[in-house]
């Protein structure tokens, strides 16, 4: 069974899919619907929520500083799906969580929650393709999809063997580092997306420094869509929503000719 995120990641041929990241709790939780609601307008195909953690090993500066801001208002990863449960959002949420928090919660507790949101998708960094049946079992017979990521440096007996059972979409990681705004990524970086694309049954999407309308181009060239993380988490927190709804907009619009 095809899953909704994968429909939502899918349905447009002509345009890549902009998938965001915020920061849940960055703010306040009060306006966590808000900043989904603004998202939902501005044309993005999907919106990830991460969930703060004390120990952020793949996040950059901007984004370990919003984590921060989310501890220091005690939000935790139940608040924000039981924020969630109650949203308006018809596009599909992914949740991106570091495992701590999920095991501190329960992972069957947390499934059953994640069952009562718009929540589509969900993304464990430092879960190992090896371990992921800690989780999936959860997961069968639900429409939440487990997003694999993979990296620049995995061989190709390894990309082959996580692209044959993804879901949702492919997280193809542009760099060797942490999340964060780039000018330049790896020159082999078109060639590694154009033979993820060729050989997964799911959409990819290009994560990690994008930030600008050119790097859209850049993938729209060689994959299905971007994550921009950076980038959005900051222009939030510096209350740029006008320039933010015009950057996504354009975004939204890029041409896909591959």
């Amino acid at each position: 069974m095809t899953k909704t995120l994968t429909e939502k990641i899918s349905s447009n041929k002509e345009h890549p899919a902009i998938v965001t990241y915020i920061m849940g709790g960055d703010g306040g939780l009060d306006h966590l619907e808000e900043q989904l609601l603004f998202l939902e307008k501005s044309g993005v195909s999907a919106i990830e929520i991460g969930i703060p953690f004390s120990d952020p090993v793949a996040d950059g500066p901007v984004i370990q500083l919003a984590g921060l801001r989310a501890l220091k208002e005690q939000v935790s990863l139940e608040q924000i799906l039981t924020k969630l449960a109650s949203s308006t959002v018809q596009i599909p949420l992914i949740i991106m969580s570091y495992i701590n928090p999920i095991f501190h919660l329960g992972i069957p507790k947390f499934v059953e929650l994640l069952k009562n949101t718009p929540v589509k998708g969900l993304i464990i960094p430092d879960l190992p393709y090896e371990h992921q049946n800690l989780i999936s079992p959860e997961l069968e017979r639900t429409d939440i999809a487990l997003i694999p990521l993979v990296s620049l440096t995995s061989p190709k007996e390894r990309l082959a063997e996580i692209t044959k059972h993804a879901e949702g979409f492919i997280y193809a990681v542009t760099v060797n580092g942490t999340t964060g705004v780039r000018s330049e990524f790896d020159t082999h970086i078109d060639t590694h997306l154009a033979y993820l694309k060729s050989i997964s049954p799911v959409p990819v999407l290009a994560g990690f420094g994008v930030s600008s309308i050119e790097h859209v181009e850049k993938f729209a060239h060689v994959c299905d869509g971007v994550i921009i993380g950076s980038k959005v988490v900051q222009m939030l927190h510096e209350k740029k929503t006008t320039e933010l709804g015009d950057f996504l907009k354009k975004a939204a619009n890029v041409r896909i000719e591959i």
